[in-house]
């Protein structure tokens, strides 16, 4: 790409801005033996010139031309250092907090939402490339939903680290892009189609914001073809034709050419890939039971898997990877009245970039070793950290395979159930083929015996006749409650077992839920307290158990949801057992003496304190049986955000109690006299205690989210002061103690929490 046709994105000077600095300095000194309160006027004076006029400002790019987005200079590969001034006693209040240790992206996020001054939102907004990315990763919706209903100056603050991080990061550019697109919805249509965050998603989608292109033509980044490796592109076998860029005429040899076309596709097989899980999801919602959505469901996935491997991955996971294969007769419809919520369980083969490692070999289904398949499963490992892979190797994986010719092609069709692809004929696939007969088919290819221990028998027949937890039978009406009950190390260990990947040591299993029809930003919001206070408690070391789970959003009403493993509703508990709440703690658990009982207990006491406060702070609502979950260790984890602070189902005004307190969650503690309880209240008063000393870093959260929004959370005028009030910060903590008290007396005893179970059932069969 030539650099005449880049948009330059100036950032800011350091030396002139380290000169203005200096001159605001010296005004101060000047100033401080004028005035009766020099500490209030040298803040002021940083805060007004900070950052001189005449200093390099962040230029705009022109954004009227929307069919040819601009692109900002590469040149600044590197993050720009902000400017530190020397230490003084002469500097402003304010400066000195700019540049001392104290200062965290939590206090930037504030000064730049709450500053009306530009030259202390470009500083900070030039402070930002100093923070590591996963901090600011954290604060990303505050950032975009400052930057799509703020004033200009905030967004100019903004965009010069939003462009770089898009520019380096395929991930960062496609969250951005959902995000922009999810907080722009609330905005009048004809003002959202010219809107800055409009116009930010649609240059952020162009693909034109690429990394800088290398000078050599090796180092160029890969497509998502996983035919395209180095190795097969710098092969000279028979089969080095193998490329699937025969149909698309405008791959070149050139380089140049192959960087641009490459700046076309870089988003475009994630988005797809997406895009297909999120169109199962709407078709779903269409069919009348569960049976027919997850036999519906099981084929859509198994179309799917004719694409797979391909250079897409699971955007809930931390680690780089790519995504080879999904189980599709794991996948089950979720609980769900309207919609049609899914959780599929994902199979990864770890990278050290899934935008440039390549894509792992495909190994048909049908079979697992053919004559040469000892050869071709070493070269496929290889393929996943070095590309040792051959055209005449590759040709003979993908004989059964479907030919996809290209990029284009890979991922374009928006309707996956319209794919037509020939079903396989053989009744036992590999999914029949245990790791034990892989080893044997390795062994006899080798013809090496193969040895097993007596020892490694009797430890293998004493794991299947030791105790496991008791299994739920199979309910038509609610597919999920077998599949999330199951240990999550079993269904590893058995979906392994029956993969034609699991013998690669780069093999994971993960799994999301899919959700459409449902806006998420609420839940986002929710996710962001939850980890800001979880972090709270760690610091203030009040052992308090939350777990907040990760939520991507990906439209106002669509997104993705990070699953709790190993747990199950308390509804699917009671239907499936039949039992109170502590005889099945007692069943699962042990006698009450025991060391695994009492575990069980304390996690549910520390959980039930920490999810006691999140309801109450946030006031939490519709919190029927269905949405409180049950971990196999004990922990409670409240789920489904939707009703939060001045938001209720359907306004009915069940639920007026501070926080979801039962009789049967009392039992479980030992009972209203029993230690447990009284540990179980100690907890909330600690954990409401540490929370107030950090209010402002969870007011903000919520406070910059309003801004614009139209979330039924924030109907109302009165909804930050409500929350702020909920802190108690002029009660002393003599004072807390008895507001604890009173909030779990008044919880224990609330009418209002039986009256809503009792609805639930009547309604929706929730028990």
């Amino acid at each position: 790409l030539e650099s005449s046709q880049l948009c330059h994105v100036t950032l800011i000077d350091p030396e002139v801005a380290l000169k203005a600095c200096q001159e605001v300095l010296l005004k101060v000194k000047l100033q401080d033996d004028q005035r009766q309160h020099p500490a209030d006027v040298a803040e002021r004076g940083a805060v007004t010139q900070l950052i001189s006029p005449d200093a390099g400002s962040i230029k705009e790019e022109d954004e009227e031309d929307t069919d040819t987005p601009s692109q900002p200079d590469p040149r600044p590969s590197a993050r720009p250092e902000p400017f530190s001034p020397p230490s003084s006693s002469k500097q402003s209040w304010l400066l000195r907090l700019f540049e001392s240790k104290l200062f965290d992206v939590s206090m930037a996020i504030s000064y730049l939402y709450k500053s009306k001054e530009p030259g202390v939102q470009a500083y900070i907004g030039n402070r930002l490339f100093s923070f590591p990315d996963s901090e600011v990763d954290f604060y990303l919706p505050q950032l975009l939903n400052m930057y799509v209903h703020m004033d200009t100056e905030v967004g100019d603050a903004i965009r010069p680290y939003l462009i770089h991080r898009c520019s380096a990061s395929i991930t960062f550019s496609l969250l951005s892009a959902w995000l922009l697109g999810a907080y722009s919805s609330d905005m009048h249509i004809s003002t959202q189609r010219h809107s800055r965050g409009t116009k930010l998603r649609k240059l952020i989608l162009s693909d034109e914001l690429n990394p800088a292109p290398s000078d050599s033509p090796t180092s160029s980044p890969r497509t998502h073809q996983r035919s395209k490796s180095d190795a097969t592109m710098a092969s000279n076998g028979p089969g080095a034709g193998l490329r699937r860029t025969g149909s698309n005429p405008k791959v070149e040899a050139v380089h140049e050419e192959v960087s641009q076309r490459f700046s076309r596709v870089r988003l475009r097989p994630q988005r797809e890939f997406i895009k297909s899980l999120l169109c199962i999801g709407k078709r779903l919602a269409t069919l009348p039971t569960k049976e027919q959505k997850t036999q519906r469901l099981i084929s859509e996935l198994s179309l799917l898997n004719h694409k797979l491997p391909a250079r897409v991955w699971l955007p809930t996971a931390e680690h780089q990877h790519h995504v080879c294969r999904v189980p599709h007769t794991q996948a089950v419809v979720l609980n769900s009245k309207d919609k049609a919520p899914y959780i599929i369980y994902v199979e990864v083969l770890d990278c050290d970039s899934f935008e440039t490692s390549p894509v792992p070999v495909r190994i048909p289904e049908t079979r697992i070793r053919s004559a040469r398949s000892a050869e071709n499963l070493d070269c496929s490992t290889a393929a996943n950290g070095s590309s040792g892979m051959t055209s005449e190797h590759r040709t003979g994986s993908f004989s059964t395979v479907p030919n996809y010719d290209n990029d284009d092609e890979a991922w374009a069709t928006d309707d996956i159930g319209q794919l037509q692809v020939e079903m396989e004929a053989q009744t036992s696939s590999s999914d029949n083929i245990s790791q034990f007969s892989v080893d044997s088919i390795t062994s006899l290819e080798s013809k090496e015996p193969v040895f097993i221990a007596a020892g490694d028998i009797r430890r293998r027949l004493s794991e299947n006749l030791a105790h496991t937890p008791t299994a739920f039978r199979r309910d038509p009406e609610d597919p999920s409650a077998v599949a999330l009950k199951e240990p999550w190390e079993e269904k590893v260990r058995r979906i392994r077992e029956a993969s034609p990947y699991g013998h690669l040591h780069t093999w994971r299993l993960l799994s999301v839920i899919v959700k459409c029809g449902d806006d998420l930003r609420q839940e986002l919001l929710a996710y962001q307290v939850l980890r800001q206070l979880q972090s709270i408690w760690q610091q203030e070391r009040v052992p308090l158990w939350i777990k907040p789970y990760k939520i991507l959003v990906m439209s106002s009403d669509s997104g993705m949801i990070e699953p709790v493993l190993n747990a199950v509703s308390l509804h699917q508990v009671r239907k499936q057992s039949q039992l109170s709440l502590l005889d099945y703690f007692l069943q699962e658990h042990g006698s009450f003496t025991t060391e695994a009982f009492l575990t069980a207990q304390r996690n549910f006491v520390q959980s039930c304190a920490g999810y006691s406060l999140i309801c109450y702070l946030l006031q939490v609502k519709d919190r029927h049986n269905g949405n409180i979950l049950l971990d196999s260790e004990g922990h409670i984890i409240h789920i489904d955000f939707g009703f939060i602070l001045s938001s209720s189902p359907r306004n009915l005004g069940f639920e007026t109690s501070a926080f979801k307190l039962t009789s049967e969650f009392v039992d479980v503690m030992g009972g209203l006299n029993g230690d447990m309880f009284n540990y179980y209240k100690m907890l909330m008063l600690q954990g409401l205690i540490a929370a107030r000393k950090h209010m402002e870093k969870v007011l903000q959260i919520v406070e910059i989210m309003q801004q614009g929004s139209h979330l039924p959370c924030f109907h109302g005028s009165s909804t930050i002061r409500s929350l702020k009030d909920r802190f108690h910060m002029s009660l002393t903590e003599e004072q807390l103690q008895l507001l604890v008290e009173q909030l779990v007396d008044g919880s224990v005893r609330s009418i209002t929490t039986k009256l809503y179970d009792s609805f639930q059932y009547v309604t929706n069969g929730i028990m």
